[in-house]
């Protein structure tokens, strides 16, 4: 007996490529909902990088730089 996610993914197969390509970007999103609580500390802690460079506590290094240093090693 298969099962029940295998008879539908028999089933999207046969549909067209374009509806094929509606469900998995309807899938996607569905696995791409964020926690409020990560949402919450990632805003966070952008304000605090945020300050910190404002105020000169963290400095920036140029993409030549840190290419640069990648490649020496």
């Amino acid at each position: 007996m298969k099962s029940k996610s295998e008879e539908l993914l028999k089933e999207a197969l046969e549909l067209p490529a374009i509806e094929r390509a509606a469900i998995v970007d309807r899938l996607i999103i569905s696995l791409d909902r964020t926690d409020d609580a990560i949402d919450k500390a990632w805003r966070k802690e952008i304000g605090a990088r945020l300050r910190a460079y404002r105020s000169g506590a963290a400095g920036t290094l140029s993409a030549e730089d840190i290419l640069a240093e990648y490649r020496a090693k």
